[in-house]
């Protein structure tokens, strides 16, 4: 029998796999990165889609500064995706493939603007195409204000994990952490900032999410399975688009010294914008998140009074979904966005 080793071995599957995404990528009558000019700045965007006629999905990710799991090394990774519709990554500038200096001139409102271009030109790209935007986290702001701000170019949202207020701001963090098994070192620095009853510092802030993290299910439900991070690593490893220097920067990217975009969301309060959003608006929500409260937003959807928002809870998921919890997702956006 032949030996090989490591390198042989690893070499075959990486061409097996290329094999293959080569395939699922001439199958799409879309498959291409574009350049567009968003507040000024030019930044790369990755369109691909089987049918160019199907729905067109505007990927809003998380972080800021996150471009997991969809961004624009994704090239033929997702078929259970662009079989069904027109998938737009686009790495939010700052990360990823569009790294950049985030310094501390940059606000909530310029990304607002860089997605109102985006939004726009993708229109004029795809005119008989419905427009729509499923956004994560801190995707969910941009999306929001998007909305508000451009309703007539976009047909319907979904939003998983949607930022509604300050975050951390809610009781909830500290019952949670309170019966958790955390050291007593961290409760008694908890109980600090329960009484003082004031908004955090970054460094306050930054340490509560661990925390939660940690000692929770606020960011991962233990039953919900894990996510294939690893696959889909590797594949952005292999990714026709993406060099090593773009893989690293989806971590360590340009936000590494910004500070005011973490002030703005220690203040943020987006009730009034989404009382009044005028576009089909569906916020999924995992069962365990506390990072944005479940419960808090379920209320809020219950008495905002606007039937274009809607709200449904995600089993075995916290602030991020697990493997269970994606596929629902998953669902759950196609149908709301009427693709087949």
């Amino acid at each position: 029998m032949k030996e090989y080793n490591y390198l042989e071995i690893r070499g075959k599957k990486v061409n097996h796999i290329n094999r293959k995404r080569k395939a699922l990528i001439a199958a799409n009558e879309i498959s291409e990165m574009r350049s567009y000019i968003l507040d000024g700045i030019p930044q790369k965007v990755l369109i691909e889609g089987k049918r160019a006629s199907n729905p067109v999905v505007i990927f809003l990710h998380g972080g800021p500064g996150s471009p997991l799991p969809f961004n624009a090394g994704c090239r033929g990774m997702f078929p259970e995706l662009t079989d069904k519709a027109t998938m737009v990554y686009w790495d939010q500038l700052g990360c990823g493939i569009n790294d950049y200096p985030i310094d501390d001139s940059f606000s909530i409102e310029r990304f607002v603007v860089m997605t109102t271009d985006l939004i726009k030109q993708i229109k004029a790209d795809f005119k008989e195409c419905p427009i729509c935007i499923f956004g994560v986290s801190w995707g969910s702001i941009l999306a929001a204000k998007a909305a508000e701000i451009v309703p007539e170019w976009i047909d319907r949202v979904v939003i998983y994990g949607q930022v509604l207020r300050p975050l951390l701001s809610h009781k909830e963090v500290f019952e949670v952490l309170e019966k958790s098994n955390m050291p007593g070192k961290h409760k008694a620095r908890l109980t600090l900032l329960k009484d003082r009853n004031a908004t955090y510092s970054i460094e306050e802030f930054i340490a509560v999410l661990g925390w939660i993290r940690e000692y929770t299910e606020g960011y991962q439900a233990k039953d919900g399975g894990k996510m294939k991070l690893g696959s889909i690593i590797w594949g952005l490893l292999t990714s026709p688009d993406y060099s090593l220097k773009d893989v690293k920067a989806m971590v360590l990217n340009g936000y590494k010294k910004n500070k005011s975009l973490l002030n703005e969301l220690l203040s943020i309060e987006l009730s009034e914008t989404l009382r009044k959003v005028q576009v089909p608006y569906m916020i999924l929500q995992g069962d365990t998140d506390i990072v944005t409260s479940t419960k808090t937003v379920a209320a809020f959807v219950e008495t905002s009074g606007n039937n274009n928002l809607h709200f449904q809870m995600v089993g075995h998921s916290g602030h991020m979904p697990g493997a269970k919890g994606m596929k629902e997702i998953i669902g759950t956006v196609f149908e709301f966005f009427g693709a087949k």
